[in-house]
């Protein structure tokens, strides 16, 4: 296991991530505390320190494994946790993006955590009636408490983050470091926007949903009856996922490799800081993943993905990567420009 700097911050977090949606059972798919802990024992021992949980995760109860689990080595773990998502019905302040629920979620999670301090605190997805200085100025507010380390935002529209961060760089508040959003071979729309946001105001990005909600693992091909936690698998199981899947397929065939190898290979290998998020609700489904460290994909295989994959990035992309209009906007010197804000 390698580490990257989480965007502009100098907090060094390992490659790879280990999310745990999947610690408790509550929802009827998950793992069960001691499988949960073989799972995050495995993760550690591949040299993992970045651990990725919510409040929300399993009505509360994968907090509660986590905070167990690194209980001995809680000083060498970066932890992340999130707010906005409810934990009760019927009290409308007990959701949402809001100075009220950001600090009572950050303290019940701080208890089921058993810390005093949080490395990584993530807005959990923007909620359209919270204003962008109330949220920068709450979190600047927890961060200068030292309940915070630093702050991330997931599920957000690009053009909210931009605000939101502009805002904190000329206020002196404490700006979004990294980013989480799905991405993967079959969720690439976040290439319109999100990924260059991130990229040019160099945030972390932790990439979820990296398998297709198990549509590149190959196990829907199989026939596997494997009970599925996404509602939308219809969508997921369109002909055009299915041709990208068997493509992922072919490639880990070619490499003696496993499909989620390859996939999670191709999400690694991107541009910017990209820290995917494993998922796991076994110790061996772990170790399956954790061996895309092995290899590398090399330009032909990524390819071959890539064009298997790859969308329409709409208006203004294609509008202006077309010949007439690059030759106005650089007049004529486009091919001789080095733009150093693209790398």
């Amino acid at each position: 296991m390698r580490y990257k700097l989480l965007g502009r911050s100098g907090l060094r977090v390992s490659e790879l991530a280990l999310g745990t949606m999947t610690f408790g059972s509550e929802w009827g798919w998950g793992s069960d505390k001691a499988e949960s802990r073989k799972v995050f024992d495995t993760y550690l021992e591949h040299g993992g320190n970045f651990i990725d949980t919510a409040n929300r995760y399993t009505e509360g109860t994968s907090e509660k494994f986590v905070g167990e689990f690194i209980a001995e080595k809680r000083e060498s773990i970066v932890l992340a946790t999130k707010f906005t998502l409810k934990m009760r019905d019927g009290d409308p302040n007990a959701a949402g993006n809001h100075k009220k629920n950001m600090v009572q979620s950050l303290e019940a999670s701080l208890k089921r955590l058993q810390t005093d301090y949080i490395d990584l605190y993530w807005l959990h997805a923007w909620d359209f009636t919270t204003r962008p200085d109330e949220v920068m100025r709450a979190l600047d507010d927890v961060v200068r408490a030292g309940k915070v380390l630093y702050v991330g935002i997931s599920d957000t529209p690009a053009w909210i983050v931009s605000q939101a961060n502009t805002l904190a760089e000329l206020r002196g508040w404490s700006p979004f470091v990294a980013l989480q959003i799905e991405y993967s071979l079959i969720q690439r729309t976040v290439e319109r926007e999100l990924l260059p946001m991130a990229r040019y105001l160099d945030l972390g990005v932790t990439p979820w949903g990296i398998l297709g909600g198990g549509m590149l693992t190959g196990k829907y091909a199989a026939g596997n009856d494997e009970p599925k936690r996404m509602k939308d698998d219809s969508a997921r199981l369109s002909e055009h996922n299915q041709q990208i899947a068997i493509e992922v397929g072919k490639v880990a065939s070619e490499i003696g490799k496993s499909p989620s190898q390859v996939a999670i290979n191709w999400l690694r290998q991107q541009p910017g800081v990209i820290v995917p998020i494993l998922g796991a609700r076994t110790a061996q489904q772990l170790k399956d993943n954790l061996g895309c460290l092995d290899f590398a994909l090399n330009e032909n295989q990524i390819a071959k993905l890539h064009n298997a994959s790859e969308i329409a990035l709409g208006f203004p992309h294609d509008f202006v990567k077309q010949e007439p209009i690059r030759d106005i906007v650089y007049a004529g010197t486009y091919d001789r420009l080095d733009n150093h804000h693209l790398r």
